[in-house]
């Protein structure tokens, strides 16, 4: 059984991400949220998030490595996963891949696939390859607005990075709870990893304005 250190920053994440590792039979044997902790040396692999060792020193990295795999989790796929290789982490994958490609990254650097690359090109929509009929189906701009959610970011801060106001990016996430029947933010994160929905193309414009409507009834009924 694979043994991961998992040193992740958001709450909501980790636990999502726990629970998809758990789930494909990896084993955590310690969970971080702060890079001044220190690692859980029985590891196999170290799963790092990029926002945890941003902004530090490459020994982090270097130092985890001499003793385990070391998976970094990114942001996107435009980032360069070339300076996490060469301070010594194995595989460099993208937060936007669904959990079984997360899982099959922690599983390659665990089989030491030095110098890999895992893909950074996320999956359409997250859903992976395993879609079947009847999956709930998401809009673009909800696909999107999960994503973030996933990467623990707020409300504020997804309005933000998608130029919509917070009330729409609020009716955004009521709906896909609705869609996916989950409840809190950890059980969303879940559902984004595991990536069991399928996107729609729609017209996003059209979505906005319809949020946008909805969110107004919303706001005069309460």
């Amino acid at each position: 059984m694979i043994r991961t250190d998992l040193l992740v920053t958001s709450p909501c994440f980790l636990l999502g991400l726990s629970q998809v590792l758990t789930a494909a039979g990896v084993r955590i044997v310690a969970t971080r949220t702060s890079a001044r902790e220190e690692p859980c040396w029985l590891a196999d692999v170290a799963v790092m998030d990029a926002d945890a060792v941003a902004g530090t020193d490459s020994h982090i990295v270097t130092d985890a490595a001499r003793s385990m795999a070391v998976l970094i989790l990114t942001n996107g796929p435009s980032i360069n996963g070339k300076d996490y290789i060469k301070a010594g982490a194995t595989a460099v994958i993208s937060k936007d891949e669904p959990g079984s490609r997360i899982v099959r990254a922690v599983q390659l650097a665990a089989a030491g696939s030095a110098g890999r690359i895992a893909s950074t090109q996320p999956s359409a929509g997250l859903t992976g390859s395993g879609v079947q009929a009847g999956q709930p189906t998401l809009s673009d701009r909800e696909q999107q607005v999960l994503t973030q959610i996933a990467q623990g970011r707020t409300h504020g801060q997804i309005a933000t990075r998608l130029g919509i106001s917070q009330h729409t990016v609020d009716t955004y996430v009521k709906r896909i709870r609705v869609k996916l029947d989950v409840g809190n933010k950890a059980e969303l994160t879940r559902a984004a990893l595991l990536g069991k929905f399928v996107t729609s193309t729609g017209d996003e414009e059209t979505a906005d304005s319809t949020t946008s409507h909805l969110g107004r009834e919303g706001a005069s009924v309460s």
